[in-house]
């Protein structure tokens, strides 16, 4: 990486990071399907506006269906369901449990054989999933988080892997600020009627809204340039780590706002990153010798 490429990869991962503390804010005043459809809306703004400016071309009409998956399974599901979860789980347990998704992700790929199993992913694995299950049994125990707000908050990371395979086999070859403005902007047409026909919000502070835009706005639209900005010039590997600083960042947003954890949930962190990174090892090759 270059200066510039670090630079971009530290606000990338300091603006996702604080995403979690925004869901929590704003959830104070809107319901789930709001908290997504304003997240969805700000966010398409912030990428129709970059996707005019470099004229970008509309995604092929024969790739709708799975454009529509995508964006139910990677935009409007998921972020529906951590503002839900976050209902009853702090914001720094839920940073914890989203880096459950490349776990899900693995898990999908070998499946569908698009991955091979060696020592190293099932070494990632196990680990991993100690860190999960120290960070809920920690959690539970001190009051942080309740196990339906587990539940939904591992559903929705379960989503954004399923989309991410559904989008590796069926959307690939097309621009990435197009991919994002269109998923961005079908999650918030999907949305708009069922919030419209559930529960309204009654009284909006004014953090609660600016914490919706700054979500949408930061944690959705820019993000998503950053994100696919950095994908062009460093490697899939190298963009994809910014997974492992998420909880940290969580975890620091969540003890400014207030939250406190115990022991169990702060090892918990540190041993899921530890499976995180297992999951990507590539030995080096030996060197033949002369």
């Amino acid at each position: 990486m270059t200066r510039q490429d670090l630079m971009i990869w530290l606000t990338l991962s300091f603006v996702w990071g604080a995403s979690f503390i925004l869901i929590k804010v704003a959830g104070e005043s809107f319901p789930p399907l709001w908290v997504a459809l304003l997240r969805s809306c700000f966010g398409a703004a912030v990428l129709w506006a970059a996707f005019r400016l470099r004229r970008e071309a509309w995604p092929p009409r024969e790739l709708l269906v799975p454009l529509v998956l995508a964006a139910l399974l990677n935009n409007a599901l998921p972020w529906t369901l951590f503002p839900w979860g976050e209902q009853t789980v702090s914001s720094g347990i839920a940073s914890i449990l989203n880096a459950t998704t490349p776990l899900f992700s693995l898990g999908i790929a070998l499946a569908v054989r698009d991955a091979q199993a060696t020592v190293w992913v099932g070494l990632g694995v196990l680990i991993g999933l100690l860190g999960v299950g120290l960070t809920v049994s920690g959690s539970l125990s001190g009051g942080h988080a309740t196990v339906l707000g587990v539940q939904l908050i591992l559903l929705a990371t379960l989503s954004y892997a399923v989309a991410t395979a559904l989008s590796k086999r069926y959307l690939q070859g097309i621009s990435a600020l197009s991919l994002a403005t269109s998923q961005l902007s079908l999650s918030a047409l999907m949305l708009l009627p069922l919030a419209l026909l559930t529960e309204w919000p009654s009284q909006v502070s004014a953090a609660s809204l600016a914490g919706a835009a700054a979500l949408g706005v930061f944690g959705s639209g820019l993000a998503y340039l950053l994100f696919y900005t950095l994908l062009a010039r460093t490697s899939a590997t190298q963009t994809t780590a910014i997974t492992y600083s998420l909880p940290v960042w969580g975890l620091l947003w969540g003890y400014l706002a207030g939250e406190r954890f115990g022991l169990l949930p702060l090892l918990g962190v540190v041993v899921v990153i530890a499976g995180l990174v297992l999951l990507n090892w590539r030995p080096r090759p030996r060197q033949a010798v002369a």
